[in-house]
């Protein structure tokens, strides 16, 4: 059976998380998917996707791509106004889809999203790349391998990033990030890093299982950075990925190096960064008709904490 899908929106982060990937999950896996189509305001836009990555045919339009193909699944990489609208379609068509987060830009369009993939129960899932990266996977199974976890930790530094939702808009990455690692948040409390400025943030975290968190948050570190740490009883795992001069993980155990991989120049940004690996999460659910993860249910905790805190934080600086 050849998994048709079909792709909203031909922009930047459409192309190098979700074009790309497929292409070369394609390329890959013969006659396993086809990219039947895909579909921008600006016609030129679907055409290039077309010609560079092998749809079949472009739309302008999303009701009549919707209509006119047959497709097993779609991905909606759409402006942050237009996630909730576009995604509650896809859920109310009973079409497997893709969106993105945050899952709109208020919570009363997230609950709206929400509900709709409650009531609808069609598969779905939620474009948070962190989750699928090799270096954190890899970390991740050498840490449950030594012992349970204590703490972790997330940095996210940025250059120039000034926007006043950033706090909501991409720190959740780190936060999902974290959940996915440890489980379920008890509490979370954030306060200002420094005196003026764009806002620095530090987010302390108690996860119900007991683990204690940090995320920091500094959009304007003059430098483009990510990091992760997994830390127990006499072990610590060090993430560097999706973003670094060196991507990599250690692995550290009774004050020595005791794993160690680094980004190497073949491994394709796409693989490096997770996105080839959400891709084929959603391409494998289809194939087996099943629920692919993490779902919309599975990020919104992620996304109304992060909401939450950007409310918090707002109000204090009144």
């Amino acid at each position: 059976m050849t998994i048709r899908l079909g792709l909203i929106g031909c922009g930047e982060h459409s192309e190098s998380g979700h074009a790309v990937p497929l292409a070369r999950y394609m390329a890959a896996n013969p006659g396993q998917i086809e990219l039947s189509a895909t579909c921008d305001i600006q016609r030129g836009r679907a055409l290039r996707f077309c010609e560079k990555y092998g749809f079949a045919r472009a739309y302008t339009d999303i009701d009549e791509m919707l209509a006119r193909e047959k497709l097993d699944g779609c991905i909606a990489v759409v402006p942050m106004e237009g996630i909730a609208e576009v995604g509650v379609k896809l859920l109310l068509l009973r079409m497997p889809c893709v969106v993105e987060k945050p899952l709109g830009s208020s919570i009363r369009e997230v609950t709206a999203l929400v509900n709709a993939a409650r009531e609808t129960l069609t598969p779905n899932m939620v474009s948070v790349n962190r989750r699928f990266m090799p270096f954190l996977n890899n970390a991740l199974t050498w840490t449950r391998a030594a012992g349970p976890l204590r703490y972790v930790h997330a940095r996210l530094l940025r250059h120039a990033r000034t926007e006043p939702e950033f706090l909501w808009t991409t720190a959740v990455h780190a936060v999902d990030a974290l959940r996915y690692v440890v489980g379920e948040l008890a509490t979370a409390q954030i306060r200002a890093l420094g005196i003026g400025g764009t806002g620095w943030y530090g987010i302390d975290i108690q996860f119900e299982n007991g683990v204690g968190g940090r995320v920091d948050v500094l959009p304007t570190a003059g430098m483009l950075e990510e990091s992760y740490e997994l830390i127990g009883e006499d072990f610590r795992a060090a993430v560097i990925a999706p973003f670094g001069s060196q991507r990599s993980w250690r692995g550290f155990r009774d004050n020595q190096l005791r794993e160690e991989e680094k980004e190497s120049s073949g491994t394709p940004e796409d693989v490096l960064n997770g996105c080839y690996g959400e891709a084929a999460e959603f391409i494998h659910s289809l194939e087996a008709k099943g629920a692919p993860h993490p779902s919309i249910q599975e990020v919104f905790p992620s996304v109304k904490l992060c909401l939450e805190l950007a409310t918090t934080q707002k109000s204090t600086n009144k």
